[in-house]
């Protein structure tokens, strides 16, 4: 590649937002360069999660039905833990968006590769293993990034980094991430045969089930996750760093201890750990978004612009950078000039519904800084329900007046009260 070379748009990362935008970009014509840092497109990626196909149908209807998608999910489950059991509220609905479907899980590791290759299907130029050191600057303006020795030059350049992205480091428009920001993530994939994930979870050939899980980890405040692939089972913990820290445990062991848990045993019971993971979340939803979202020749997409929502019981992070790279590339595409890029994107946040559905949830980090979200709440719960069901053979007591037992056991009311307002507020 020449010195010379120039590009409509230089994309550093080539996870979900990149490729999107990537996507779009090429298939309108325009010249693209799609980098990555790792040796293919999702190698450093072992998230299991979902996708809601929604997105991908804004980057072309139809083809969310092309993509390495593992099943539908059908079942929404919530599950509080405490040390001896636990409450699963399921929710089932078999037609859950029937024409485009609801979501799915998905391996991002696969996803990632072929949704890249689906880029350079477009036309898009990919690639990998490229390691960008520095942003070329000129007069106040990005026009470039720098590998190695190798410099390449565009009219915009797209950071699709991650969290705690490099290229809005170098950029300015974020600074070294804090641990309140974050949240340390800790993941597995487990292999099991298709029919035992099915029976376990009372699931058919194509259907799925995303669970999250509250109280996960005694003593550090964070929570857990489930999803059903097709042939394994993607599990994991995100947990308050700065608690982890305090705490002096590993997260990798809180993890094995996760596992072990007698209402999680069972469901990967025989099971094969066959890749292992961990990496950072952002955690603040709207908050954590940056100020400013773009300089004069650089615009922030995906994790990198912190586009994730995480309420504890709804989490979305593929989607809002999907989305965020679509609205990248079609402010490009629609701006008469690479000045005008960054305001246009802003406007595409706004009209493809990114920005207000975060804004909708932006109360939600307060409700889950609540400590006794994630502990008091759950052991709470869990006793409430070993009072209802216990039998003895005694006299047993009355249903109101062993509930408010429990509850003064586990709450004082004025702590109850005060937490019930604080999450009225959040929400």
């Amino acid at each position: 590649m020449s010195a010379e070379e120039r590009f409509d748009a230089i994309i550093v990362g080539a996870g979900p937002a990149g490729s999107a935008c990537a996507y779009v970009l090429a298939k309108a014509g325009k010249s693209v360069l799609l980098v990555e840092r790792g040796d293919t497109a999702g190698s450093k990626n072992v998230t299991g999660g979902r996708l809601y196909t929604y997105a991908l149908e804004l980057v072309e209807p139809g083809l969310f039905a092309q993509a390495p998608l593992e099943r539908k999910v059908v079942r929404e489950q919530i599950m509080m833990l405490s040390s001896t059991g636990g409450i699963t509220v399921d929710y089932v609905n078999y037609k859950f968006g029937e024409n485009v479907p609801q979501s799915y899980t998905v391996l991002r590791a696969p996803f990632d590769e072929w949704f890249a290759g689906q880029a350079e299907a477009q036309g898009a130029m990919f690639a990998a293993g490229i390691l960008v050191d520095e942003l070329i600057e000129a007069d106040g303006r990005i026009v470039g990034i720098k590998a190695g020795d190798d410099e390449m030059f565009a009219d915009v350049v797209i950071a699709a980094d991650g969290v705690n992205s490099f290229i809005a480091q170098k950029a300015g428009l974020i600074s070294d991430i804090t641990a309140h920001a974050v949240g340390v993530g800790a993941k597995e994939i487990i292999q099991l045969p298709p029919e035992v994930i099915q029976d376990r979870f009372n699931l058919s050939e194509e259907e799925g089930v995303a669970r999250v899980v509250l109280r996960a980890s005694a003593g550090v405040t964070g929570g857990g996750f489930f999803y059903t692939n097709k042939d394994s089972i993607s599990l994991g913990l995100v947990l308050n760093p700065e608690e982890l820290g305090r705490s002096g445990k590993k997260i990798h062991d809180l993890l094995q201890d996760y596992k072990l848990h007698p209402a999680i045993y069972p469901l990967i019971k025989d099971g094969t750990t066959i890749e292992y993971g961990a990496h950072l979340v952002p955690e603040l939803g709207f908050h954590g978004v940056p100020k400013k979202l773009y300089r004069d020749g650089l615009v922030l997409i995906g994790d990198a612009a912190g586009m994730v929502i995480n309420t504890g019981t709804i989490l979305r992070g593929i989607d809002l950078a999907i989305v965020s790279g679509v609205a990248a590339a079609r402010a490009l595409i629609e701006a008469s000039e690479p000045g005008k890029v960054g305001p246009a994107y802003l406007q595409q946040l706004e009209q493809l519904q990114l920005l207000p559905t975060m804004r909708l949830y932006k109360g939600f980090h307060e409700l889950m800084s609540l400590p006794r979200m994630f502990t008091t709440y759950p052991d709470m719960a869990n006793d409430m329900m070993k009072f209802m069901f216990s039998v003895d053979g005694n006299l047993p007591e009355r249903m109101d007046k062993g509930m408010l037992r429990v509850l003064k056991s586990h709450v004082t009311l004025g702590q109850l009260v005060a937490d019930g307002w604080k999450g009225f507020k959040s929400i």
